[in-house]
């Protein structure tokens, strides 16, 4: 997860590129032999061999065989959190921010369908989902911190907490709602999916808000229930 406010910005170092980006190799290959061979079949070895490493580097980053598979989670708030970031270097308020929420730099494309099975995954196995759940818990004091440096209010603040509340609920609910829908080439991609929740937020905390009108009048975007691919329901 991206650091509180007030840490060092602009880009890391090569050694803290090299490091994250072998984090997410080890986490793309956890995901792969979780989805051919099972969670409970997957070893740590297995994983560390997959990814080029040792089994010590392994361990060295991360607590748990499914702990591996969060850099995966974690990018895509990364990139919010610094994007919210800039928005507040600019000026504006943080329904402005939720507006202007159209790039597609809100998702990791290359990761994307890793994703998808690792959300997927978290429906029935309860070390991943306990890792996504982490993960949200976390984020969520990132986004207060974030929210409040940005508006010049404290973080413990209750509104920016429910901002913040709010922020972590509906990235949560829409990458599990875009994960378990029916695959569907035609349908709102990713990116699509998380800039039409943040747009809908503008207009829960601010109608007025530049952005907000347009999604007022926007034709609410189709989705298909999500349905358990396996049964069907």
């Amino acid at each position: 997860m991206a650091g509180r406010p007030g840490s060092r910005t602009g880009r890391p170092p090569l050694t803290e590129r090299r490091r994250e980006a072998t984090r997410m190799e080890i986490a793309d290959e956890a995901v792969r032999l979780f989805v051919t061979q099972g969670v409970a079949a997957t070893t740590a070895e297995d994983i560390a061999d997959a990814a080029g490493v040792s089994t010590r580097t392994l361990w060295r980053y991360f607590r748990s065989k499914e702990e591996c598979a969060r850099p995966l989670l974690t990018a895509g708030m990364d990139l919010i959190t610094e994007r919210l970031r800039a928005h507040w270097r600019q000026g504006g308020s943080l329904a402005q921010a939720f507006a202007n929420a159209d790039d597609p730099g809100l998702v990791v494309a290359q990761h994307v369908e890793a994703l998808r099975d690792l959300v997927r995954l978290c429906r029935d196995e309860p070390g991943l989902r306990a890792v996504w759940l982490e993960t949200h818990f976390d984020a969520e004091a990132v986004f207060a911190g974030v929210i409040a440096d940005g508006t010049e209010r404290s973080e413990r603040d209750l509104v920016v907490r429910l901002e913040a509340g709010m922020l972590n609920a509906a990235l949560r609910v829409t990458v599990e709602d875009w994960a378990l829908r029916p695959d569907d080439p035609s349908g709102p991609s990713l990116g699509e999916s998380l800039a039409h929740a943040l747009r809908t937020m503008t207009r829960l905390l601010d109608p007025e808000a530049p952005g907000a009108a347009a999604e007022l009048g926007r034709k609410p975007m189709v989705h298909r229930p999500a349905t358990d691919s396996r049964t069907g329901r």
